[in-house]
């Protein structure tokens, strides 16, 4: 099984290239070549990211089937809707949008995953995320409680294009509230889908479904990757979600 080697000025091997389901290293599409932003944007665009784990080279995939939350399928549970309602109208209560990157990051990186005794987003990983957030290409979705930061996730976005790479909660439902921000702002800026990369149990009680690599290749290549919008939170976007306003 040869796994193809990139140095920085290497080009990514096309997505359709990953190693095959029934091996044990199904969806990798390469090693090395470094985290800068331009790789890193490369990367997305064509549907691949990267993922590791201390001691190894940067690895890159493109798995099939591909995980992804289309918007407009968005489970909004009765008891999360009713957290909901609460949330926007209590005072102490707000959505954030990039206040405190670092630490979402950081929070994300450090908190348990069933099953995973450590991380894959080492402190290289966390780096190239701080610039690739600098840059404008990285953002945080933060749930703020009486002041404090108590969950929220982030995400990479290139124009209409959304790419979840991991959420935290500090309190009960902390991290599904900065999920459903992220659904009423994309709703409202008329992005359709998510990407979640793989398949869970909680990303698939919110609605993210399987399909395949091609058909999410097919999804990228048909988005607006031009397009700017403005990362800022506005309550009134709520109504994209708990009213359900204009279903995409």
């Amino acid at each position: 099984m040869q796994i193809p080697w990139l140095e920085a000025d290497t080009p990514l091997p096309p997505p359709e290239s990953a190693q095959n389901l029934g091996t044990s290293l199904a969806g990798l599409v390469a090693a090395g070549g470094g985290l800068s932003v331009s790789r890193l944007r490369e990367a997305y665009q064509q549907g691949i990211f990267p993922w590791y784990s201390q001691g190894q080279p940067v690895l890159w995939w493109s798995p099939n089937p591909r995980m992804v939350l289309h918007t407009r399928e968005f489970k909004l549970h009765r008891s999360l809707k009713k957290t909901l309602k609460s949330f926007k109208t209590d005072s102490k209560c707000e959505i954030r949008f990039d206040h405190r990157f670092s630490d979402v990051i950081h929070h994300c990186a450090n908190s348990p995953r069933q099953g995973q005794p450590g991380t894959w987003i080492v402190a290289e990983m966390i780096s190239a995320y701080e610039t690739l957030h600098r840059a404008g290409l990285a953002h945080s979705i933060e749930t703020w409680v009486d002041g404090e930061l108590v969950g929220g996730l982030y995400c990479v976005a290139i124009g209409n294009a959304v790419f979840g790479e991991s959420m935290f909660a500090h309190q009960t439902d902390a991290s599904k509230i900065a999920l459903a921000a992220l659904v009423a702002f994309s709703r409202a800026h008329q992005i359709s889908w998510i990407d979640c990369q793989q398949n869970t149990k909680h990303l698939a009680s919110l609605g993210a479904r399987e399909m395949p690599r091609s058909e999410f290749l097919q999804m990228i290549r048909e988005t607006n990757l031009e397009v700017m919008h403005a990362w800022h939170f506005d309550s009134s976007y709520w109504d994209w979600v708990v009213a359900e306003k204009g279903m995409l």
